[in-house]
């Protein structure tokens, strides 16, 4: 934009300096991948080189999840470039730091020679442009999607317990999503406080914790995990026999045709899934995601009759333990006395093994839970 002032041109002028020194004497520097245009000779503006530079140009691009992936990909250089800015306006980068960015979509459509996209919800772009699209309803399984039913709002959290005793006493597990973070973590809390073990869900949980939080769902650690966007990778758990979907008829993004439909397809796991919707008013998300989720359903059901198939639960192996779940705002504060006596179980055993580093870990977050359980 303007011209920097003093300090700016000052700071500008000593951090380029010492990395051009740092450049020489090492053969590197802190952020060199922001001077790539200067090494690669590009003019301003010029899009970068990156990996699909290095296909055929026949290659076959396959775009899994198009409906999320498109607009990541769409979104990618606006926000490259806007957390940029204050960095070269302030003198902190040169302006050459902003051609070490991601593709333009438009940069990117030049790679689509041959494109299939992927997805059970497919957006405006993946039609508009698609030369032929072709359905893969029927599963070799069996399985159906799930019965959908629509509820008032009114005794939905009462309703919503008989659901999950009912689920739990199958053996199966319950996914719940919500639409705000202070109506997740109050839901879990009042499920523990009656009983039902639960986890939250939260956005500040890294992924590798996320995943170990799923393997302990599907162990039966706890029965019931609670959420505001449970359209993540990772949520195809087939133990999963409820799906309860509170405030359902607040349109939006997390309750548009596209994303019920994605939330009920979790339930389409289990032969004995099924999914209750929340709502007073049958928007007309609710109505296409009903009449989409019946129109799959029939079809399966009328495949299943035609070859004599009975829907069977898929069977998915658990995986190995990879991370320790360090995170505990997760954990409601009625489940916390228990897990402290368990940790402090493991805590011995580890001490009794010598395995002391194990010991202070289970010691430390002993404390933690104790810290969050007295501030309750």
């Amino acid at each position: 934009s303007g011209k920097l002032d003093d300090l700016g041109a000052h700071r500008l002028r000593q951090r380029t300096e010492y990395d051009i020194e740092m450049i020489e004497e090492t053969g590197s520097c802190k952020g060199i991948e922001n001077y790539s245009r200067h090494f690669d000779k590009r003019n301003t503006g010029e899009r970068p080189f990156c990996l699909l530079d290095y296909f055929p140009d026949d290659f076959l691009l396959v775009i899994d999840e198009s409906h999320q992936s498109l607009p990541q990909v769409r979104g990618m250089y606006n926000g490259d470039h806007a957390r940029k800015i204050p960095l070269v306006e302030y003198g902190f980068r040169l302006p050459s730091a902003f051609d070490n960015r991601p593709l333009m979509f438009s940069e990117f459509e030049q790679f689509m020679h041959q494109t299939i996209f992927v997805s059970a919800t497919p957006g405006e772009y993946e039609l508009e442009h698609s030369g032929e699209t072709v359905e893969q309803i029927i599963r070799p399984t069996g399985l159906v999607d799930p019965i959908v039913e629509v509820r008032p709002i009114q005794g939905q959290t009462e309703d919503l317990m008989q659901e999950i005793r009912a689920t739990i006493e199958r053996g199966d597990r319950a996914l719940v999503t919500t639409l705000t973070k202070k109506l997740a973590e109050e839901l879990s809390e009042y499920l523990a406080a009656n009983g039902i073990k639960t986890r939250y869900l939260h956005s500040d949980i890294k992924t590798l914790e996320r995943t170990e939080l799923i393997r302990q769902l599907r162990l039966g650690m706890f029965d019931v995990l609670v959420g505001i966007n449970l359209l993540r990778e990772g949520l195809d758990i087939p133990e999963v026999g409820f799906i309860g979907i509170l405030d359902a008829d607040k349109e939006g993004f997390l309750r548009n045709t596209r994303s019920l439909i994605q939330i009920i397809g979790r339930a389409a796991r289990n032969a004995e899934s099924h999914v209750v919707l929340y709502a007073d008013v049958m928007t007309d998300s609710i109505k296409a995601a009903l009449a989409e989720t019946a129109r799959r359903r029939a079809l399966q059901l009328a495949f299943n009759a035609e070859h004599g198939i009975v829907p069977q639960t898929i069977r998915k192996p658990i995986p190995e333990k990879e991370v320790d779940l360090k995170d505990i705002k997760h954990i409601p504060s009625a489940e916390i006395p228990n897990l402290i006596i368990q940790l402090e179980a493991e805590m011995k055993t580890a001490a009794g093994a010598l395995d002391f580093e194990r010991a202070i870990e289970l010691r430390d977050r002993i404390a933690e839970l104790q810290k969050k359980l007295d501030a309750a």
